[in-house]
């Protein structure tokens, strides 16, 4: 899987996980619809897995 996959589990950083979540905050204007919430929440999914990996990463 590509690192630029939209897919659950792909290798992105937290910090891209992280700057994506903002734009789609800033695009939403603040209030996500139905489908940008669906997407925003697959994001922090995505963003607590991977910020798991770099904790355990340091360890």
């Amino acid at each position: 899987m590509s690192p630029s996959s939209d897919a659950p589990g792909s290798a992105r950083s937290a910090a891209e996980l992280n700057e994506r979540i903002r734009a789609l905050w800033l695009r939403a204007g603040g209030s996500l619809s139905a489908t940008e919430r669906v997407e925003y929440e697959l994001l922090v999914v995505e963003w607590a897995e991977a910020i798991r990996g770099e904790v355990v990463a340091a360890a």
